[in-house]
């Protein structure tokens, strides 16, 4: 029921969504013009960022594993990156289908269960904390220019907003120490704190590298969608990006269809019209940002998925040999 409610609570967004953009959407003649006209440099510069992207979210689940005392090499973290990134994208529940899939690649490279469980869990942390501190730097960017006037005229609102990331970061820190001996013990809860137990052991360092990978995964990932603006010419700022951007993040997390396909393109296309972006500009744009980050990465997880499936039953030969 709760379900249903969320699906029809997304599904009237998406109608008013597109109501509002009914006269916004360009003419097909127009919208291959723009095509046409894009500069191939700044497409290059995309699928660059696109690709520095992936491997930042392999580096950041590969530095996890290595500090668990597990060393997987880079190309094959990568071919499972993108493998599981293309189940979550093109599966119905393909999140839950994806973290399956690198338990048991993880467990194949030698991590026990603990280990690869932990690494699940607190790359999806790390992940969302990298997007919280994109957010935190995106409002400090913003604010930054009108922090005098905030401080003179509020001083304790302001305090409290500056000291707001820090403490957060500290009682996350706080959190992994303090709350493993504390959660009551049913299942659930008792396997959280396994994990949280687990992660205690890890080295700070690994931390710290593990997410700065996961605030470059989401960095490249935006730099993808400006570098694909600049293509189309689109006229629109870079902190207006950055903000149509986070903005269309909160709605990524709705798990409406595999991927957010449907749902991200039109909320993409939606934030670009308020930022005053033209049709066929704008159109061209979602469109190519979302062959790069999400269509063309389905292929390429297929055939990263069937070539780690054959190298495994080629390994499984070898042995029973």
């Amino acid at each position: 029921m709760k379900r249903a409610a969320k699906i029809a609570g997304v599904l009237v967004a998406l109608a008013v969504m597109l109501l509002t953009l009914r006269h916004r959407f360009p003419a097909p003649s127009d919208l291959l013009h723009a095509l046409e006209r894009a500069d191939s440099r700044w497409l290059t510069l995309a699928a660059l960022a696109q690709f520095a992207s992936m491997a930042a979210f392999s580096r950041q689940q590969r530095r996890l594993l290595i500090a668990f005392g597990v060393t997987v090499p880079r190309h094959r973290m990568l071919a499972v990156s993108y493998s599981r990134s293309a189940l979550s994208i093109s599966l119905p529940a393909g999140a839950a289908v994806s973290a399956g899939y690198a338990f048991r690649q993880f467990r194949a490279d030698g991590a026990n269960r603990s280990a690869a469980m932990a690494v699940m869990v607190l790359s999806g942390l790390l992940s969302a904390l990298g997007l919280v501190l994109l957010y935190a730097a995106g409002a400090l960017a913003w604010g930054a220019p009108h922090l005098p006037g905030a401080w003179h005229a509020h001083p304790v609102l302001t305090a409290v907003g500056a000291l707001a990331v820090p403490a957060t970061l500290v009682l996350l820190v706080l959190t992994v120490r303090w709350l493993p001996r504390r959660l009551p013990g049913s299942r659930l809860l008792a396997s959280l704190a396994g994990t949280l137990e687990t992660a205690r052991s890890v080295e700070t360092r690994h931390w710290v590298l593990a997410l700065g990978s996961a605030v470059a995964n989401w960095l490249t990932d935006l730099l993808c969608l400006v570098a694909t603006a600049r293509a189309f010419g689109l006229g629109t700022s870079l902190i207006a990006l950055a903000a149509v951007y986070l903005t269309v993040q909160i709605v990524r997390q709705v798990p409406l269809t595999p991927g957010g396909i449907g749902v991200i393109e039109v909320s993409l296309l939606a934030g670009l019209a308020s930022a005053g972006a033209a049709e066929s500009t704008g159109t061209a744009t979602v469109l190519a940002y979302r062959m790069l980050s999400c269509w063309l990465i389905i292929p390429v997880g297929l055939l990263c998925w069937l070539l780690l499936h054959t190298r495994s039953k080629v390994e499984a030969h070898a042995l029973l040999d």
